[in-house]
């Protein structure tokens, strides 16, 4: 996949600089191919193919280039594929979300966009859809139902599926899944840092945290932290007082940044010893550092603990605590639910916006969606502190009518003495 062909351009240059200029062509295309993640490529390309046979089918020009294309026109044909979407027609055949909607506008006026310079679903120089698309997309998300989001889950859960791991024949894969449970909660991860997918897939950007992506600290005698050797003995790393997860390359960029978590103070339910167990088992049983720490490994076989492993886990657990009772369906519990808990957790703790932020490596302020505000801790005391009479006194209150008065009471009194 490139930008532009340029071939016509290097045709017309002498031998001496083609090769050169070639060589920034490729530079650039190599560039705007990993500036694009495969997935959403996938799903843009889908839809720029549809818009071109939807309008050959009813005989218009797919740029809708001014020159050819009446505004009216081009409304009408931007709208009809939109509803066309809107039902489902390029995909299940289903209605879907008026925000499926605006990502297929977005795919087709970016498609034009790169083929002339205009995106003509776009008023001219503005970020704005033009006015129709404006105000019949303002109506799909009327029509849309509530998104039913997945709901946090505390701690519980993730120590009461670690317990598995403490009990006499537990099973290794019992072991990998509470383990990562423990350490998806505390790191606040994405379900595809710590799992592999059932069905591989090259197109998504985010990738498993690997062996060689931890590093434990132990605290010297001075009380500072120092950093343990990969082939330290297994007493010393169990014995660690910090651990770091290095990031590669995950959903939203973030490259090269090391998130950590110190001992909670627990010799088992902590984010650091699940950290410790889950390197020293793969450690015991293969040297490759680049395999995820979803690995385990059982009569020498080599599994790893997928996404639907962790969730049907999450479910159990949260029918075994009765999450039900506390107002949590057992179908809002999902992978997200341990993410989400875990910045539930920090806020309810004290903590600041920004330190769950960069917790979470979330670059804007997305990450408030996993504050569940409907959580009962949130309004805890609230009712009880507004109930208090303070007898506040608002000090403007008084002071501009007082100042009228006194003027015009000055005002008529100096008149009766002139």
């Amino acid at each position: 996949e490139i930008m532009f062909d340029g071939a016509a351009i290097l045709d017309g240059l002498p031998d001496s600089v083609r090769a050169e200029f070639a060589r920034d062509f490729n530079i650039a295309d190599e560039g705007f191919r990993n500036g694009r993640v495969a997935s959403t490529t996938q799903t843009k390309e889908k839809y720029r193919r549809e818009w071109f046979a939807y309008c050959k089918t009813l005989g218009v020009d797919p740029h809708l280039e001014a020159a050819t294309t009446r505004f009216q026109t081009r409304a009408r044909v931007l709208s009809g594929f939109a509803a066309r979407t809107r039902r489902g027609a390029f995909g299940r055949g289903r209605q879907i979300a008026a925000g499926s909607v605006a990502s297929a506008i977005t795919a087709v006026g970016q498609a034009i966009s790169l083929d002339t310079g205009v995106n003509p679903t776009k008023n001219e120089g503005s970020k704005q859809l033009i006015y129709p698309l404006h105000v019949m997309m303002a109506g799909f998300r009327k029509e849309d139902p509530a998104t039913v989001k997945k709901l946090p889950i505390e701690v519980d859960i993730p120590e009461y599926l670690a317990s598995f791991g403490k009990r006499n024949g537990s099973s290794a894969r019992d072991r990998a899944i509470g383990d990562l449970t423990l350490i998806a909660f505390y790191f606040l991860l994405r379900i595809g840092e710590y799992t592999m997918k059932r069905h591989r897939n090259e197109s998504k950007q985010t990738v498993n945290f690997r062996v060689a992506d931890i590093t434990f600290f132990k605290r010297g005698e001075d009380g500072k932290l120092r950093q343990l050797p990969r082939n330290a003995s297994k007493e010393e790393i169990l014995a660690a007082d910090s651990a770091t997860l290095r990031l590669t390359n995950q959903k939203n960029g973030w490259k090269g940044v090391c998130i950590n978590h110190h001992v909670n103070g627990d010799s088992y339910y902590c984010p650091v010893k699940a950290l410790t167990r889950r390197f020293l088992h793969i450690r015991d049983h293969s040297g490759d550092t680049d395999l995820g720490i979803c690995a385990y490994f059982n009569n020498g076989t080599k599994y790893d603990v997928n996404d639907d492993d962790i969730r049907q886990a999450l479910k159990f657990a949260g029918k075994e605590l009765n999450y039900p009772e506390r107002g949590i369906p057992i179908e809002r519990i999902d992978t997200h639910s341990l993410r989400g808990g875990g910045a539930n957790a920090l806020s309810l703790a004290g903590y600041s916006d920004r330190a769950i932020q960069k917790m979470g490596r979330w670059r804007s302020a997305t990450f408030l969606e996993y504050i569940c505000d409907q959580l009962s801790a949130f309004s805890e005391g609230m009712s009880k502190s507004m109930s208090k009479v303070l007898n506040f006194v608002n000090i403007e209150g008084g002071v501009s009518h007082d100042v009228t008065t006194l003027a015009i009471n000055t005002a008529y009194t100096n008149a009766a003495t002139a």
